[in-house]
């Protein structure tokens, strides 16, 4: 847990520094997995938790990795089969295992949010940003909507990697799937696609963490990310039943 906490507030800090340091010059306003608002976004009120929208593809591959990690060491430890000889109903052992990781997604989030909100003026006075709307329209709703579409986001990412961990039985694939998808096969579709594929998980989720962008409003994204999670938990729930744990 601490390694995950750790690399959310190290992707935060990164994030914000470079995205407030780009703002305004020539460069790309996207990388893999990130893209960067425009100066006036940066100094609207959204501007203080713009990096934790900005990044929730990268702080999605660290949930999707963690949730991976943690399901797939299950097999290969063997642990899967005490656990089940001791509770043979899975089901209950699958909605324990989930409840645990979507607490630890929450802390994640408020960390991210925390270093986030820690950073960001920091971040904005030193590449000269206007930052006077902050302090001004400074609310708990806007901390707390911000917070709640990050983990949103970071939830529909946990899933994914559970299932893939859950279908391989391996961390390493899942986790390597996860993230070539992200840093590498969805921007290629997207190019490929001239951007009329806004489906695609990454797309979807980005915008859900924004609230709502320019290719999905929020319902939209909310009902592509519900979607998302609800296929991945009844196939999970499914792999999670039938699949044999004695070899």
């Amino acid at each position: 847990m601490t390694g995950w906490f750790g690399l959310v507030a190290l992707f935060a800090v990164l994030i914000n520094t470079v995205m407030f340091s780009m703002a305004g010059s020539d460069g790309p306003a996207a990388g893999p997995g990130v893209t960067f608002p425009d100066a006036a976004t940066l100094q609207s009120s959204d501007g203080l938790v713009a990096g934790l929208s900005a990044a929730a593809s990268m702080f999605g591959v660290v949930t999707l990795s963690l949730w991976a990690l943690v399901t797939a060491t299950d097999y290969s430890s063997g642990l899967i089969r005490l656990l089940v000889a001791a509770q043979p109903h899975r089901w209950k052992l699958l909605l324990g295992k989930l409840a645990a990781l979507v607490a630890g997604t929450a802390v994640a989030t408020t960390v991210a949010l925390m270093v986030n909100v820690g950073v960001a003026p920091l971040a904005a006075d030193a590449a000269g940003i206007d930052s006077t709307l902050w302090r001004a329209d400074l609310t708990a709703k806007l901390l707390g909507e911000a917070w709640g579409n990050a983990f949103a986001a970071a939830l529909v990412w946990g899933v994914i990697g559970l299932v893939l961990a859950l279908l391989l039985r391996s961390s390493a694939l899942a986790i390597s799937i996860g993230v070539g998808w992200v840093l590498v096969i969805e921007s290629v579709v997207v190019a490929a696609s001239d951007g009329n594929v806004p489906w695609l998980p990454g797309t979807a989720l980005s915008a859900l963490a924004s609230g709502g962008d320019d290719v999905l409003d929020y319902a939209q994204a909310a009902t592509v990310a519900l979607a998302y999670s609800a296929v991945g938990l009844a196939l999970a729930f499914v792999v999670g039943w039938r699949r044999d744990i004695t070899d």
